[in-house]
């Protein structure tokens, strides 16, 4: 439908601004499986949720930050939206302040989980620099 192309093309967009390379590969290979499932996660996060007035993507970036953290199982989805956040101008002081307090309501294992994910991040990153 014309309403769904519209979400899906404001989501994509938003997606790639956010995502940049990272994000491409990923939903490369998500529609190796599921072209469906691929659509439904451009069009409703990016196309509607994350285009919501309110909160500038950073502030969204923190908050996805510590979702994720705090599920404890979500090593990939955090790893991606680390890189993501530190796009967005979230500082790697501010990434770990995050998973610090989240272990005030998730515990410590989500927050180490978290930290050890950060850390794999900044070393992979650090590592491209030279």
């Amino acid at each position: 439908s014309k309403m769904s192309d519209e979400r899906y093309e404001r989501g994509l967009k938003h997606f790639k601004e956010i995502t940049g390379e990272v994000g491409e590969k990923f939903i490369q290979n998500l529609e190796e499986i599921s072209k469906d499932f691929s659509r439904y996660l451009i069009e409703f996060p990016y196309g509607d949720i994350y285009n919501r007035p309110g909160l500038d993507f950073r502030t969204r970036e923190l908050v996805t930050l510590s979702s994720l953290a705090a599920l404890g199982y979500a090593e990939p989805e955090l790893k991606a939206h680390i890189k993501v956040a530190l796009s967005t101008g979230v500082t790697r002081e501010e990434v770990l302040e995050v998973f610090i307090q989240t272990s005030v309501y998730a515990g410590f294992p989500a927050a180490i989980n978290a930290l050890l994910a950060a850390k794999e991040v900044f070393n992979e990153l650090d590592q491209k620099k030279e």
